[in-house]
């Protein structure tokens, strides 16, 4: 691996990335976990998911970083798109927001290049967040490593590290769950 060459991980929660950091770490990439999720709702759910990242972290003496936690930027963003579908357009929005803000924090510390797991989780669309994440990695001229962690059995390796740690496993994405139709 080049030693030049420096990674920084985009984290939304550790059972959708404790394959790759797993993996990261085995393959010896120079790498640090950012956690910036300002979709988390409510902020006890923040909390939960931003410790069992850093649990992993610690484990394999990996940097993590943890930046503000700002709902309200989020919120602003993504206002009039609450009704959007999972893969819509909130998705697309929200993701843009997260990755310009991890690219200008890897452009600020030296990164040379940065990645995501949001295309891990079956509910994202992997082609939906290449694309944002193209236009972002055009916007800043930082690359953005398009790996498919999904793919050469690294999603069944995530499923089973997360069941052998006992990671905590949020049932929804992050945004505020909309809440359930009353049957009439």
């Amino acid at each position: 691996m080049d030693q030049k060459f420096k990674l920084l991980l985009v984290s939304c929660c550790a059972p959708c990335s404790i394959g790759v950091i797993h993996k990261l770490h085995q393959d010896h990439v120079n790498f640090t976990v950012l956690f910036y999720n300002p979709n988390i709702r409510p902020f006890d759910e923040y909390q939960k998911r931003k410790e069992e990242n850093k649990r992993i972290c610690q484990e394999l003496n990996v940097p993590f970083v943890e930046l503000e936690y700002d709902p309200e930027n989020w919120s602003k963003a993504t206002q009039g798109l609450e009704n959007e579908p999972e893969r819509g357009k909130r998705c697309e929005v929200c993701f843009q927001l997260r990755l310009c803000k991890a690219a200008k924090y890897a452009l600020q510390h030296g990164f040379t290049h940065f990645t995501s797991v949001f295309g891990i989780s079956r509910y994202k669309d992997f082609d939906q967040v290449c694309r944002v994440a193209q236009a972002v990695s055009d916007q800043f001229n930082l690359p953005y490593d398009m790996t498919n962690w999904r793919k050469g059995g690294l999603a069944e390796q995530t499923i089973k590290l997360a069941k052998e740690k006992n990671l905590y496993k949020q049932n929804y994405c992050g945004c505020k769950p909309r809440p359930s139709k009353s049957p009439d």
